[in-house]
């Protein structure tokens, strides 16, 4: 039995990390957006007289200890009494550590598989996922906010069934990413700029819940990077360029060494020619407005 999953990547603009002692009441506040393209998640089940579990990422097979969030998941909901070769691959459309939400879509996309075989509810294995992504430092927003989809904007912290969600209905729009390099979620969370954060994340989410628009998220996303000192000189040089040819101002990918925009139809052949003379790499994807999917793979018809 083969069985797929499909999260979308997500994006966060700014946030507020709220850690408790209960990873169900953790989480952060903050806004972000969807992408089409994101995480594939394909579990076999296979018959044997033993027990087996292999993890995989892009076709590399990986240890525990280079997949704790997997097997965090892989441990709650495989049931004690199964016995036979468990497989998981997991693909993703974009680099890990680049700050598009790949810990939470493998995570997600596991437990929504292993849920499916094992006849569990979509709620209950989002609230796994979550746990594992807050215990080991994979991320705090990004479950509930790919349970959304669209352009969402979190309002209450927790784990699925505890955050309250809202979304900003928009159109007309696709979502440009340049990203260039890593940022450690675990060492930002653990560093002195998080206090920061904090302030200036409930700043920048009070406004946007004041005059919720596209234009004030994105407003907010770069005013909230430049003013935490995240965004670094390259980023702010590339986001200059990125705005001379759209309406909304750009930001940085949090987290990662990166850059987002929010880009008017009508204004995305004049980004693809001016990303192509930077040099830079980049995608434009679609706001993904579903979500997340699951079901039985019979493979391409």
């Amino acid at each position: 039995m083969l069985v797929r999953a499909f999260v979308p990547a997500h994006i966060t603009a700014f946030f507020v990390p709220i850690i408790r002692d209960d990873p169900q009441l953790s989480g952060s506040l903050g806004a972000g957006v969807n992408l089409s393209r994101g995480t594939n998640v394909f579990i076999s089940f296979e018959e044997s007289l033993e027990r087996h579990v292999h993890v995989a990422l892009n076709g590399e097979p990986v240890k525990r200890e280079d997949a704790k969030v997997t097997f965090h998941v892989i441990d709650k909901m495989l049931p004690q009494e199964y016995v036979g070769e468990v497989e998981v691959w997991q693909y993703f459309d974009y680099p890990t550590g680049h700050g598009f939400g790949n810990s939470g879509g493998g995570a997600l996309g596991t437990a929504l598989c292993l849920a499916y075989k094992f006849r569990r509810t979509l709620l209950s294995a989002a609230k796994v996922a979550h746990e594992a992504e807050v215990l080991n430092r994979g991320g705090l927003g990004d479950i509930v906010a790919q349970l959304a989809g669209g352009v969402e904007v979190r309002i209450k912290e927790g784990g699925p069934g505890v955050a309250i969600v809202d979304n900003l209905i928009v159109e007309g729009f696709k979502v440009l990413t340049i990203s260039l390099g890593r940022l450690s979620t675990r060492e930002v969370l653990d560093s002195d700029v998080v206090e920061k954060i904090k302030v200036e994340g409930q700043k920048s989410l009070e406004n946007l819940l004041a005059n919720p628009t596209l234009e004030t998220l994105m407003r907010e996303a770069r005013r909230f990077a430049e003013v935490t000192g995240l965004m670094d000189d390259e980023l702010k040089e590339i986001a200059r360029e990125v705005d001379k040819v759209i309406s909304l101002p750009s930001s940085m990918i949090m987290l990662g060494k990166g850059i987002f925009a929010m880009v008017r139809n009508e204004e995305v052949e004049r980004v693809k020619e001016l990303v192509k003379d930077l040099g830079v790499p980049y995608d434009i994807a679609e706001i993904y407005w579903g979500k997340p999917t699951v079901g039985r793979w019979f493979g391409e018809s």
